[in-house]
Order: structure tokens, then C-alpha cells, then sequence
């Protein structure tokens, strides 16, 4: 035992000499490059002084990352370089940077970082905002079902019914917000995202469709909840067109699960008779909205889909998807697979 402890003094040691002669043989007052580009950096929570020198040096915003943190050590503020979102310049010295997260960006770090997942619902949003404390499901559902004038600003809200809530438009992604954040500010910075994402392209291939953004939503996270790769999603989304447009319902499961609230790999006989329009085995058509939030993979899917001359697919306890063209194919599929 006590020669491991002499043995870990004599590496520190080292260790600290070496960083020492290398931190006064190194101008921590020279820039790090030429460059004056802005890069952003940030610290999350947990970041130790070793970890941010590191990274540091891996973004190119210091050259040395032994003689950066030898530098915060022997200064004393080692443990104050504070969490947050920076914008440094890449001809900053060692000195500055140091500087600068040791004094920290007191607005940014007090922000919290939240992410959202494709295809959670509302009530997913809601539990989540709940679950970390950032704000009640009652200041969330405030804000997400009652329509506010400011939802005015967003074109991409016009073509969605009056009587909806936001389900579907809430763009799931990371955000950084404050920790202060209220319900509007963290569901205007979603639709914000949302806009950003459906470009003008997307847009005007909608248009040119003849569908409308509500129709590809909608459509989006009923593909979002049934399957998970891209082409998949594709192969599903023509094969849902291809239902409605010879008026065979859509017959998803996710949209009774939907309904039900269960997340059931196969509905009950009653489950898929319960009389709701979001339920696609007893109504044709669409369902009413958005099931689920869904991310940009449905999205797009749903705008392009791959042209197929199938009608029925099913999806294995493994996630793999079965594709058949006639009703007798689907079931002999579902006798093998879904036993």
C-alpha cells in the first residue's frame, strides 16, 4: 500500500513539473491562431478542468491543452471555469480563454439543456417539462391547447383545425433555455424550430401535391410511430397514399394506441372498434391531427414517399418490416411472424 502511495506522489509529481516547465517555457499571452473566426463552446454541466482543456484543444480554441489547464491550476481557477454556451474567437490567447470561462456568460449559464424525442406526444412534452422541474403541465397545456394570438405568426399553423391543440407542431430537437423559461417561451422556441425546419422547398412540394402542411404532419406521425428506419418509412408512407386514395382505411395501430393510451404491439378486436376519429380501422381517411411529434425522417417520408405496389405491412417483435400486396399474403405474414 505504501508503495503505491509513493508511487502515485513521485507521478504527480512529475506530472506537475513537467506541466510546469512547459507552462513557463509557453506564451499564455500569444493568440491561438490568426484566425478571429467565432466558434461556439460549450460547458455542460459536470465538465471537470482535464475535460474542457481537451476540448478546448480538439474545437482548435487553444494549442496546448496541458499548458491550458497547467495555467487554471496554478492560477487558482481550476475550479471555477463555469458551465454554459461561449463564443470564442480562434486568436484568443490562453490567458483570455481562461478568462473568459472562469468569469462565465451569466446569462447562458443559466440555462438548462432539454431534449425531446421524435415522437412523443404532448403528454411525453408535458411529463418531461414536469419531470425537471421547468414548468407545470397546467402552465404547458395553457399555452399548447387553447389558440393564443401569437400563433398567428406562424404560416405553417394556418391550414391546422381551429379546435386542435399544438400535437405534431412541437419540433423535437435539443434546446437550451433558461432556467426561467414560462411555457410560452419554451413552445415558441419549438414552432420557431419547426418553421426553420419546413423550408420553402418543402413547402412549395406540398403545394404542388396539392396536400397541405396539416395532411403531411399528420400523415408524418402516423409513420413516425410505425416503423423506424427511413426507408421503411418511405415504403409506409406510399402505401398509406395508395389506401387513401382508393378509400381502405388506413388501419394503423399506432393510431388506436393513440386512442387508447396503450403502446400495445397488436390492439385488442376492441381496442380497434372504440368509436374515435383517430381511430383508422372504423374511420377512413386521415385522422383529425398528429398523433405524435414527429421528427424530420417522418416528415420527409411522408413528402417523398418510394413509390411501391404493396398494401400491407407489418412490423416483427425484432423491428423488422413484412410487405405484402394482397390481404392473403398479409395474413399468412401475420400467422408466421405474429404468433
Amino acid at each position: 500500500m505504501l508503495k503505491k502511495v509513493i508511487s502515485l506522489i513521485l507521478l504527480v509529481g512529475v506530472l506537475v513539473t513537467g506541466g510546469s516547465v512547459a507552462y513557463y517555457f509557453y506564451d499564455i499571452d500569444a493568440p491561438n491562431s490568426n484566425n478571429s473566426n467565432i466558434s461556439k463552446f460549450i460547458i455542460p454541466e459536470g465538465w471537470g478542468s482535464t475535460k474542457i482543456s481537451q476540448e478546448l484543444a480538439k474545437a482548435g480554441l487553444v494549442n496546448n491543452f496541458i499548458v491550458f489547464e497547467m495555467y487554471v491550476w496554478l492560477s487558482g481557477i481550476s475550479s471555477s471555469l463555469l458551465p454554459g454556451e461561449y463564443d470564442l474567437a480562434g486568436n484568443l490567447s490562453i490567458r483570455q480563454v481562461a478568462k473568459i470561462l472562469s468569469k462565465g456568460n451569466t446569462n447562458l449559464s443559466k440555462e438548462v439543456s432539454l431534449t425531446f424525442i421524435e415522437g412523443w406526444n404532448n403528454k411525453d412534452v408535458s411529463d418531461y417539462l414536469v419531470k425537471n422541474n421547468i414548468i407545470s403541465a397546467d402552465d404547458f397545456y395553457g399555452v399548447i391547447e387553447k389558440k393564443a394570438d401569437w400563433w398567428d405568426q406562424y404560416e405553417f399553423l394556418q391550414t391546422k383545425p381551429k379546435n386542435l391543440d399544438l400535437e405534431g407542431y412541437l419540433f423535437p430537437d435539443t434546446y437550451r433555455i433558461y432556467r426561467d423559461a414560462t411555457a410560452k417561451d419554451i413552445v415558441a422556441k419549438m414552432l420557431d424550430n419547426f418553421d426553420k425546419k419546413f423550408t420553402a422547398e418543402l413547402r412549395q412540394e406540398i403545394k404542388k401535391q396539392g396536400k397541405t402542411i396539416h395532411d403531411i404532419v399528420t400523415l408524418a406521425s402516423v409513420i413516425e410511430k410505425e416503423v423506424s428506419t427511413e426507408v421503411d418509412r418511405k415504403m409506409v408512407a406510399d402505401i398509406f397514399y395508395r389506401r387513401l386514395k382508393i378509400g381502405m382505411p388506413l388501419q394503423s395501430d399506432a393510431t388506436v394506441n393513440y386512442v387508447t393510451g396503450d403502446n400495445a404491439l397488436r390492439p385488442t378486436y376492441k381496442d380497434i372498434s372504440v368509436d374515435n376519429l383517430y381511430n383508422t380501422y372504423k374511420h377512413k381517411g386521415l385522422p383529425p391531427g398528429p398523433i405524435c411529434n414527429p421528427g424530420m425522417s417522418a416528415i420527409l417520408a411522408a413528402i417523398y414517399p418510394t413509390p411501391n405496389q404493396y398494401y400491407y405491412f407489418l412490423t416483427t417483435p425484432d423491428g423488422q418490416v413484412i410487405y405484402s400486396k394482397t390481404n392473403e399474403e398479409h395474413a399468412k405474414a401475420k400467422a408466421k411472424y405474429l404468433k
